[in-house]
Protein backbone atom coordinates (compact mmCIF):
# COMPACT_ATOMS: atom_id res chain seq x y z
CA UNK A 1 0.00 0.00 0.00
CA UNK A 2 1.02 3.58 -0.40
CA UNK A 3 2.33 5.43 2.75
CA UNK A 4 -1.43 7.36 2.17
CA UNK A 5 -3.57 4.42 1.95
CA UNK A 6 -1.58 2.32 4.46
CA UNK A 7 -1.59 5.05 7.40
CA UNK A 8 -4.92 6.36 6.56
CA UNK A 9 -6.44 2.43 7.43
CA UNK A 10 -4.25 2.17 10.52
CA UNK A 11 -5.66 5.53 11.84
CA UNK A 12 -9.34 4.12 11.06
CA UNK A 13 -8.23 0.40 12.57
CA UNK A 14 -6.95 2.14 15.61
CA UNK A 15 -10.22 4.40 15.80
CA UNK A 16 -12.41 1.07 14.92
CA UNK A 17 -14.79 2.53 12.47
CA UNK A 18 -14.64 1.95 8.95
CA UNK A 19 -13.54 3.95 6.17
CA UNK A 20 -15.99 6.72 3.96
CA UNK A 21 -15.05 6.66 0.66
CA UNK A 22 -16.61 8.81 -1.42
CA UNK A 23 -16.82 8.71 -5.27
CA UNK A 24 -17.38 11.77 -7.75
CA UNK A 25 -17.08 12.38 -11.43
CA UNK A 26 -14.10 15.06 -12.03
CA UNK A 27 -15.16 17.87 -13.66
CA UNK A 28 -18.99 17.31 -13.39
CA UNK A 29 -19.94 19.84 -13.62
CA UNK A 30 -17.62 21.96 -14.41
CA UNK A 31 -13.33 21.89 -13.26
CA UNK A 32 -13.94 24.49 -11.12
CA UNK A 33 -16.72 22.91 -9.29
CA UNK A 34 -15.12 19.58 -9.47
CA UNK A 35 -12.15 20.80 -7.93
CA UNK A 36 -14.05 22.79 -4.64
CA UNK A 37 -16.32 19.53 -4.21
CA UNK A 38 -12.38 17.39 -3.85
CA UNK A 39 -11.38 20.26 -1.84
CA UNK A 40 -14.06 19.87 0.52
CA UNK A 41 -14.95 15.99 0.81
CA UNK A 42 -12.26 15.81 3.84
CA UNK A 43 -13.75 18.16 5.86
CA UNK A 44 -17.37 16.79 5.46
CA UNK A 45 -16.16 13.00 6.35
CA UNK A 46 -14.12 11.46 3.49
CA UNK A 47 -11.92 9.36 4.29
CA UNK A 48 -10.19 8.19 0.80
CA UNK A 49 -11.56 9.87 -2.85
CA UNK A 50 -12.13 8.32 -5.72
CA UNK A 51 -11.70 10.58 -8.65
CA UNK A 52 -13.85 9.50 -11.38
CA UNK A 53 -12.08 9.69 -14.74
CA UNK A 54 -14.86 10.17 -17.27
CA UNK A 55 -15.30 7.38 -21.00
CA UNK A 56 -17.86 7.83 -23.09
CA UNK A 57 -18.54 4.02 -22.87
CA UNK A 58 -18.76 3.12 -19.62
CA UNK A 59 -19.71 -0.49 -18.46
CA UNK A 60 -19.87 -0.56 -14.62
CA UNK A 61 -22.04 2.75 -14.48
CA UNK A 62 -25.63 3.22 -13.64
CA UNK A 63 -27.21 6.44 -15.34
CA UNK A 64 -26.42 8.87 -12.49
CA UNK A 65 -22.87 8.08 -13.04
CA UNK A 66 -23.23 7.85 -16.83
CA UNK A 67 -25.07 11.12 -17.09
CA UNK A 68 -22.28 12.69 -15.13
CA UNK A 69 -19.64 11.65 -17.56
CA UNK A 70 -20.97 12.80 -20.12
CA UNK A 71 -21.51 16.39 -18.50
CA UNK A 72 -17.79 16.05 -17.52
CA UNK A 73 -16.80 14.60 -21.02
CA UNK A 74 -18.69 17.55 -22.61
CA UNK A 75 -17.11 20.62 -20.63
CA UNK A 76 -13.79 18.99 -21.46
CA UNK A 77 -12.55 16.86 -19.20
CA UNK A 78 -9.09 14.62 -19.82
CA UNK A 79 -6.81 13.36 -17.94
CA UNK A 80 -4.83 15.82 -17.80
CA UNK A 81 -7.07 17.88 -16.10
CA UNK A 82 -7.73 15.13 -13.93
CA UNK A 83 -4.42 15.30 -12.90
CA UNK A 84 -4.18 18.98 -12.47
CA UNK A 85 -7.43 18.42 -10.16
CA UNK A 86 -5.23 16.01 -7.92
CA UNK A 87 -2.37 18.44 -7.48
CA UNK A 88 -4.90 21.58 -6.90
CA UNK A 89 -5.53 19.27 -3.99
CA UNK A 90 -2.33 18.22 -2.66
CA UNK A 91 -1.77 21.80 -2.38
CA UNK A 92 -3.98 22.05 1.42
CA UNK A 93 -4.08 17.87 1.82
CA UNK A 94 -0.87 15.51 1.67
CA UNK A 95 -2.58 13.08 3.50
CA UNK A 96 -6.37 11.97 1.94
CA UNK A 97 -5.38 8.57 -0.24
CA UNK A 98 -6.92 9.83 -3.67
CA UNK A 99 -7.68 6.98 -6.13
CA UNK A 100 -8.74 7.38 -9.77
CA UNK A 101 -11.88 5.40 -11.35
CA UNK A 102 -12.25 4.47 -14.88
CA UNK A 103 -11.77 2.56 -17.91
CA UNK A 104 -9.01 1.46 -19.36
CA UNK A 105 -9.18 3.16 -22.95
CA UNK A 106 -8.29 6.09 -22.25
CA UNK A 107 -5.38 5.49 -20.23
CA UNK A 108 -4.62 3.34 -23.27
CA UNK A 109 -4.87 6.21 -25.69
CA UNK A 110 -2.73 8.29 -23.15
CA UNK A 111 -0.06 6.02 -23.03
CA UNK A 112 0.16 3.76 -19.76
CA UNK A 113 3.57 4.69 -18.74
CA UNK A 114 3.27 8.48 -19.25
CA UNK A 115 -0.09 8.01 -17.09
CA UNK A 116 1.41 6.10 -14.55
CA UNK A 117 4.19 8.45 -13.93
CA UNK A 118 1.97 11.78 -14.06
CA UNK A 119 -0.28 10.21 -11.69
CA UNK A 120 2.34 9.30 -8.85
CA UNK A 121 3.72 12.80 -9.74
CA UNK A 122 0.78 14.36 -9.25
CA UNK A 123 -0.01 12.67 -6.00
CA UNK A 124 -2.45 9.94 -6.49
CA UNK A 125 -2.35 6.72 -4.38
CA UNK A 126 -3.90 4.46 -6.66
CA UNK A 127 -6.17 3.09 -9.34
CA UNK A 128 -9.44 1.12 -10.00
CA UNK A 129 -9.53 0.56 -13.49
CA UNK A 130 -12.90 -1.97 -13.76
CA UNK A 131 -12.44 -3.32 -17.41
CA UNK A 132 -8.85 -4.88 -17.03
CA UNK A 133 -9.01 -8.67 -15.35
CA UNK A 134 -6.28 -10.48 -13.58
CA UNK A 135 -5.26 -11.93 -16.98
CA UNK A 136 -4.25 -8.29 -18.10
CA UNK A 137 -2.40 -7.79 -15.12
CA UNK A 138 0.77 -6.90 -17.46
CA UNK A 139 -1.24 -4.26 -19.27
CA UNK A 140 -1.22 -1.70 -16.54
CA UNK A 141 -1.36 -3.62 -13.03
CA UNK A 142 2.41 -4.77 -13.04
CA UNK A 143 3.62 -1.47 -14.33
CA UNK A 144 1.39 0.52 -11.62
CA UNK A 145 2.73 -1.58 -8.75
CA UNK A 146 5.95 -1.04 -9.72
CA UNK A 147 5.48 2.47 -9.77
CA UNK A 148 4.70 2.50 -5.80
CA UNK A 149 0.94 2.89 -7.37
CA UNK A 150 -1.93 0.93 -5.49
CA UNK A 151 -4.04 -1.18 -8.12
CA UNK A 152 -7.51 -1.86 -6.56
CA UNK A 153 -9.28 -4.77 -7.79
CA UNK A 154 -13.24 -5.29 -7.83
CA UNK A 155 -15.13 -8.37 -6.07
CA UNK A 156 -18.42 -9.25 -6.68
CA UNK A 157 -21.04 -12.04 -5.85
CA UNK A 158 -20.90 -13.73 -8.37
CA UNK A 159 -16.58 -14.44 -7.50
CA UNK A 160 -16.54 -17.74 -6.55
CA UNK A 161 -13.51 -19.98 -5.20
CA UNK A 162 -11.65 -20.45 -8.20
CA UNK A 163 -11.92 -17.04 -9.43
CA UNK A 164 -10.80 -15.32 -5.72
CA UNK A 165 -7.36 -16.10 -5.65
CA UNK A 166 -7.17 -14.48 -9.24
CA UNK A 167 -8.75 -11.45 -8.08
CA UNK A 168 -6.48 -10.65 -5.27
CA UNK A 169 -3.09 -11.71 -6.86
CA UNK A 170 -1.51 -8.22 -7.24
CA UNK A 171 -4.39 -6.31 -5.59
CA UNK A 172 -3.56 -3.46 -3.15
CA UNK A 173 -4.82 -0.36 -1.03
CA UNK A 174 -8.04 -2.25 -0.58
CA UNK A 175 -10.34 -4.69 -2.08
CA UNK A 176 -13.37 -2.87 -3.44
CA UNK A 177 -16.31 -5.55 -2.88
CA UNK A 178 -19.84 -4.90 -5.32
CA UNK A 179 -22.08 -5.64 -3.08
CA UNK A 180 -25.09 -6.17 -5.95
CA UNK A 181 -24.79 -7.79 -9.20
CA UNK A 182 -25.68 -4.84 -12.08
CA UNK A 183 -24.42 -1.55 -12.08
CA UNK A 184 -24.00 1.64 -9.87
CA UNK A 185 -26.73 2.81 -7.82
CA UNK A 186 -29.05 0.39 -9.06
CA UNK A 187 -30.05 -1.98 -5.68
CA UNK A 188 -30.02 -1.68 -2.20
CA UNK A 189 -27.21 -3.72 -0.42
CA UNK A 190 -28.12 -6.40 1.72
CA UNK A 191 -26.14 -6.36 4.89
CA UNK A 192 -26.37 -9.85 6.03
CA UNK A 193 -25.23 -10.80 2.98
CA UNK A 194 -22.91 -8.07 2.22
CA UNK A 195 -21.05 -9.41 5.86
CA UNK A 196 -21.29 -12.84 5.04
CA UNK A 197 -19.07 -12.18 1.66
CA UNK A 198 -17.26 -9.47 3.63
CA UNK A 199 -15.96 -12.72 6.24
CA UNK A 200 -15.37 -14.91 3.57
CA UNK A 201 -13.28 -12.01 1.59
CA UNK A 202 -11.23 -11.67 4.79
CA UNK A 203 -10.20 -14.96 5.45
CA UNK A 204 -8.17 -14.76 1.94
CA UNK A 205 -6.43 -11.70 2.76
CA UNK A 206 -4.88 -8.97 4.54
CA UNK A 207 -6.45 -6.23 2.50
CA UNK A 208 -9.21 -4.04 3.92
CA UNK A 209 -12.57 -4.62 1.79
CA UNK A 210 -14.36 -1.33 0.90
CA UNK A 211 -18.19 -2.22 0.16
CA UNK A 212 -19.66 -0.09 -2.55
CA UNK A 213 -22.13 -0.41 -5.11
CA UNK A 214 -25.98 0.88 -3.90
CA UNK A 215 -25.13 2.64 -0.91
CA UNK A 216 -27.06 5.90 -0.35
CA UNK A 217 -27.90 6.61 2.84
CA UNK A 218 -26.68 7.35 6.76
CA UNK A 219 -28.57 3.78 7.63
CA UNK A 220 -27.46 1.65 5.22
CA UNK A 221 -23.84 3.01 5.64
CA UNK A 222 -23.76 2.26 9.41
CA UNK A 223 -25.64 -1.24 8.39
CA UNK A 224 -22.35 -1.91 5.89
CA UNK A 225 -20.14 -0.40 8.23
CA UNK A 226 -20.63 -2.68 10.81
CA UNK A 227 -18.68 -5.46 8.72
CA UNK A 228 -16.53 -4.18 6.10
CA UNK A 229 -13.50 -1.75 6.13
CA UNK A 230 -14.86 0.64 4.50
CA UNK A 231 -17.96 1.92 3.05
CA UNK A 232 -18.17 3.61 -0.90
CA UNK A 233 -21.13 5.92 -1.63
CA UNK A 234 -20.78 7.25 -4.97
CA UNK A 235 -24.18 7.62 -7.20
CA UNK A 236 -25.81 9.49 -3.64
CA UNK A 237 -23.32 12.54 -4.16
CA UNK A 238 -22.97 12.68 -8.37
CA UNK A 239 -27.07 12.71 -8.14
CA UNK A 240 -26.85 15.74 -5.08
CA UNK A 241 -24.89 17.45 -8.12
CA UNK A 242 -27.36 16.57 -10.42
CA UNK A 243 -29.74 17.72 -8.92
CA UNK A 244 -28.44 21.25 -7.87
CA UNK A 245 -27.68 22.42 -11.75
CA UNK A 246 -29.61 24.77 -13.94
CA UNK A 247 -29.46 23.78 -17.40
CA UNK A 248 -26.67 21.65 -17.03
CA UNK A 249 -24.54 24.65 -15.11
CA UNK A 250 -23.68 24.65 -11.48
CA UNK A 251 -25.51 26.91 -8.88
CA UNK A 252 -24.76 28.45 -5.80
CA UNK A 253 -26.13 25.30 -4.23
CA UNK A 254 -24.04 22.69 -5.83
CA UNK A 255 -21.17 22.49 -3.42
CA UNK A 256 -23.30 22.57 -0.75
CA UNK A 257 -25.55 20.03 -1.39
CA UNK A 258 -22.80 17.57 -2.68
CA UNK A 259 -20.75 18.35 0.61
CA UNK A 260 -24.56 17.93 2.79
CA UNK A 261 -25.09 14.46 1.82
CA UNK A 262 -21.35 13.29 1.84
CA UNK A 263 -21.79 15.29 5.84
CA UNK A 264 -25.04 12.89 6.20
CA UNK A 265 -23.70 9.58 4.92
CA UNK A 266 -20.32 10.38 7.03
CA UNK A 267 -22.42 10.34 10.62
CA UNK A 268 -23.99 6.76 8.95
CA UNK A 269 -20.53 5.57 8.62
CA UNK A 270 -18.57 7.09 11.71
CA UNK A 271 -21.64 5.32 13.86
CA UNK A 272 -21.30 2.01 12.47
CA UNK A 273 -19.77 0.54 15.48
CA UNK A 274 -20.60 2.41 18.62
Amino acid sequence: MTQRMTARFAKLAAENRPAFVTYFMGGDPDFETSVNIMKGLPAAGADVIELGMPFSDPMADGPSIQAAGLRSLEGGQNIPKAFDMVRAFRQDDDETPIVVMGYYNPIYQYGSEKFLQEAKQAGIDGMIIVDLPPEMDEELCIPALSEGLNFIRLATPTTDEKRLPKVLSNTSGFVYYVSINGITGAAAPKPDEVAKSVAHIKAKTDLPICVGFGVRSAEQAASIGKAADGVVVGSAIVSAIADSLDDGKATGKTLTDALAVVSSISEGVRSART
